[in-house]
Parts: structure tokens; sequence; C-alpha cells
């Protein structure tokens, strides 16, 4: 996963984006899927960012060890990368971040990751072919768009998740 700083050209609103990849994220915005949060405006634009480039691992010194908050954001397994403009973030924003991903993170404990079969699950479970059960995992655009229009609630998640296989 990668994180875009973005800008709505509307209000000049600065949001925080998470997308598989540059290309993801645009054709998700030529989709006219990525909105501002505040107004809701669809004409949105990526901010100018500067990679988070952490000094060499043979220039570490054991005084200055890698902050573990940074490696939560690294998703080497999907080919992530931290990206930051180095702006601090409130403490009160932090606190909820903190407690989204715990909440996202107690829900996941009950549901069941299935991964890129995401929509043919989600699609048994809507006809009665499957027992009905809580499940996430991926989907394209494309393919949400499709189990919309067959009238299958979906949800993105708000926060990324590493697919347990990549997991520690």
């Amino acid at each position: 996963m990668i994180v875009f700083d973005l800008i709505c050209r509307a209000g000049g609103h600065e949001f925080e984006g998470w997308f598989g990849s540059s290309d993801d994220f645009e054709h998700q915005q030529a989709a006219g899927l990525v909105d501002c949060p505040v107004c809701g405006s669809s004409s949105v634009y990526k901010a100018v960012m500067a990679p988070n480039v952490g000094i060499k691992s043979n220039q570490r010194t054991s005084s200055r060890p890698a902050s573990s908050k940074q490696a939560e954001h690294l998703h080497p397994a999907e080919g992530g990368q931290a990206m930051t403009k180095a702006v601090p973030i409130p403490p009160e924003y932090q606190e909820l971040v903190d407690k989204l991903a715990k909440a996202q993170a107690k829900i996941l404990e009950q549901s069941q990751w299935v991964g890129g079969d995401f929509p043919e699950q989600a699609r048994a479970i809507h006809y009665g072919e499957k027992k009905a059960a809580p499940i996430h995992g991926t989907a394209t655009v494309d393919e949400v768009a499709e189990l919309e229009d067959e009238g299958i609630d979906v949800m993105p998640l708000p926060l990324p998740v590493t697919p347990p296989k990549a997991q520690n």
C-alpha cells in the first residue's frame, strides 16, 4: 500500500488516501471514486511528497533504533513504501487513528480472510450457496461495482490490511 497526501481543488482541504499503487490512484481518480472527505468534491489531486528515506542499516547506531511506528506503516509484502511530508500529526488525530486501528482489528478477528476470492465468496453468501459469515479480502474497483449492481453490500476497510500469509 502507498499513502498519498491529497488536496481538494474546490476547498483546498488536505487529506490522506491509501492506494495499492500510483496507477490504482489514477484509475480511481479517473472513475470519480476519490472524493474530498470534507466537502465531497471529486476534484482531487496529489500533493507534492518526498519519500521517507531512513539512514542505511549499516549506519544506524544502537542509540537510534528504527521506530516501531515507522515499521508498522511499511508493507513490503505488498511493495509499499512509507511516505510523509514530515508534518507532525496532532495528538488527538493520532489517538483517533489508533482507536480506529484497534476497532478494525477487533472486527477482523471475527472475520475470515478470503483474499482475491472476495467477490466470489460474497456472491456465494448473498445467493445462499454458502453459510452467511463475515469475510474480508481484496477486490478491484470494477468487481466492487459489479457486486453493488447485484445488490450485494460491501464496504472498504478504513485502514490497509496485510494478508495473513504476509504477516510475520
